[in-house]
């Protein structure tokens, strides 16, 4: 990325968390994903519990593999290989009583809302209610100028990339645009936006300079 970018990067971002903090929500903003990593790992508290949620940009950073790491942490994971559906949803019912939550969002507004779209929905459950502390790292690549932009982002680009990452068997598979389909593996079936919190600083965002996830 270069000089210009991320100094716009930098001056955006700046922007964002004043309104996210007006939104009674925490903000902060790392310049790499390197450095945000070793900031979000400092915010989890010994012997956590740890909700691990659907986000690529997590994965893609190696963020769960050095939480692992953490001493005495758990990490409530849906996403181990072998669980039987079952399973699967047993242990998101019990991630909405962690002390940690860590996902992304699919977009963020520069007034500071959060834009969010869900198959399932325990995502944007736990996002509102229910873990103790919720971090979300997110990309510069997801400010959008407001919220009808954010949710085109959201429906039209952050959906497709992921039913083709699922290898599902959806409209939007074969032409990249959602055709709002009524496909029961649809994935995108329940929108959120947090436009703020009744209990301050439990959301925080971590901005990160660097193209994150979808």
């Amino acid at each position: 990325m270069d000089a210009h970018q991320m100094v716009w990067n930098e001056k955006v971002a700046k922007d964002i968390i004043n309104h996210l903090e007006k939104r009674r929500m925490e903000g902060s903003y790392a310049s790499t994903a390197a450095q945000a990593k070793g900031e979000i790992l400092a915010m989890i508290p010994q012997g956590a519990t740890v909700f691990r949620c659907g986000s690529m940009t997590a994965k893609g950073m190696g963020l769960w593999e050095e939480i692992a790491k953490l001493t005495g942490v758990e990490v409530i994971d849906p996403y181990q290989p072998g669980l039987s559906p079952e399973e699967s949803l047993g242990i998101r019912h019990k991630g909405m009583m962690a002390d940690v939550m860590i996902a992304s969002s699919n977009a963020v507004t520069l007034d500071g809302r959060l834009v969010n779209l869900d198959g399932m929905g325990n995502r944007v459950a736990a996002m509102t209610f229910g873990p103790k502390k919720v971090i979300l790292v997110v990309g510069m690549n997801k400010v959008a100028p407001n919220l009808d932009s954010a949710m085109a982002r959201v429906k039209h680009y952050a959906g497709p990339v992921n039913a083709i990452r699922l290898g599902l068997n959806n409209p939007c598979v074969e032409t990249g645009l959602c055709a709002d389909c009524k496909s029961p593996q649809r994935i995108c079936n329940m929108w959120s936006i947090i436009e703020g919190h009744m209990i301050k600083d439990r959301i925080h965002v971590k901005l990160v300079g660097e193209n994150l996830g979808y």
